[in-house]
């Protein structure tokens, strides 16, 4: 935590005002702050932003520095989860760099907080999950990252891999992971059961894959629903993609909805032009938690992506129909607060008494800025700076 003053910036486009942070808090914001001794950032009558949020990546599994990947895996979620798991083994991938490479990328674009899924199975362990907790340690105070003990190749499917699940929240790791309870492990009470045993032991929350479109996947969030309500875990359980939430079936989709806002559930999306998704429209209406990430990118599973969450608003603004300017500041809060409050960061936003994280971008209106996505000239997490000009400080290994 550190004290800063930026001066000559435009909050959220707004008028000219300089932002003192003390403590890694924001203490005041207004025009013609002096604060004697404290450092000083001039942006230059750019704009201020809240720190953008990727509330979804797979840190533990980029191909960052690594020649290009030549592409040439079969269609199906497994083959990609077997492919993926056999590359991993043959490059001998070093899960801490491999973070540690993308998180600083992610810095260089502004991003201060990251949720990161981390792969658990019984080829690997906690390989994974011990790199990629030794590049939060090396990073605290220049991006926050908060890791899901995720069972990527399955649970029930692959025996041992829910008592490395436990063993990885007892390391350390902060939420525990599922994916698609009846297309992976096709036993989605044992799939759900255990990891809200497994939540429930360590007094954590749960962030769930959910490939599984149409009706499968609505018949795996009602499950996911009546979890939740036996066990009190309201505003505990998030789930991802949940591509069902897309599905044309306008009266299935709207009483999942409404279930998600009265549960108080999450909703995490990576905005992928290939499947239907979430409406960004219909998630604020009903007052559903909503937040977005870059997903994994130039790795075993796709060659797109870079990082850059304030990219990433434009491509969910773009999946949205989002035209107006007004509707470009909807999608920039998903992957700002909204993402923030997602993740039940609250107190991550750019007013009095938010945490120090700032990004300051060019354009002449935030709606510009999103759409140019231009280097970021500045970026500061909790009243430190940590990158300029598009490039982290701290150099990617």
């Amino acid at each position: 935590m550190s004290d800063l003053l930026i001066t000559n910036a435009r909050p959220m486009g707004g008028d000219t005002a300089d932002i003192l942070i003390r403590d890694g808090r924001i203490a005041e914001i207004g025009k013609g702050l002096e604060t004697a001794g404290l450092p000083v950032e001039d942006a230059g009558g750019r704009i201020a932003i809240p720190g953008l949020v990727d509330a979804h990546t797979h840190l533990d599994k980029s191909l960052l520095g690594y020649s290009w990947y030549v592409n040439e895996v079969g269609p199906r979620l497994i083959d990609k989860i077997d492919n993926e798991r056999k590359v991993k083994r043959d490059y001998g991938l070093d899960a801490h760099v491999q973070s540690m490479r993308q998180a600083l990328q992610s810095v260089g674009y502004g991003t201060t907080l990251i949720r990161s899924h981390v792969d658990i199975d019984t080829d690997e362990g906690l390989i994974a999950l011990e790199g990629v907790m030794e590049t939060r340690r090396q990073l605290a105070g220049i991006v926050e990252i908060e890791i899901v003990a995720f069972p990527q190749s399955g649970l029930m499917r692959r025996p041992g891999t829910a008592e490395l699940i436990d063993a990885g929240m007892a390391m350390g790791a902060d939420l525990v992971g599922g994916l698609d309870p009846c297309g992976m492990d096709r036993d989605p009470k044992a799939h759900l059961d255990t990891i809200f045993a497994i939540a429930e032991k360590y007094a954590k929350g749960i962030d769930i894959h959910l490939h599984e479109s149409g009706e499968l996947g609505a018949f795996s969030m009602e499950l996911i629903f009546e979890r939740i309500r036996a066990l009190g875990m309201q505003g505990k359980v998030a789930v991802s993609h949940a591509f069902c939430l897309g599905d044309p079936d306008w009266n299935m989709t709207q009483a999942l909805i409404d279930t998600c806002a009265e549960l108080d559930v999450p909703i995490l999306t990576t905005a992928p032009p290939s499947r239907e998704v979430p409406s960004l429209r219909r998630l604020r209406s009903a007052g559903v938690r909503f937040g977005a990430g870059v997903d994994g990118f130039r790795d075993t599973w796709g060659p797109y992506g870079n990082g850059d969450m304030l990219e990433r608003s434009m491509l969910l603004g773009m999946k949205n129909n989002l035209r107006r300017d007004d509707e470009l500041l909807w999608a920039l809060d998903v992957c700002t607060t909204g993402g923030a409050h997602a993740m039940d960061r609250a107190e991550h936003s750019l007013t009095i008494g938010g945490r120090g994280d700032v990004v300051i971008v060019e354009g002449e209106t935030v709606g510009e800025a999103i759409v140019t996505h231009q280097p970021r000239k500045l970026v500061v997490t909790a009243g430190n700076v940590v990158a300029r000009d598009g490039k982290s400080l701290k150099e990617r290994p």
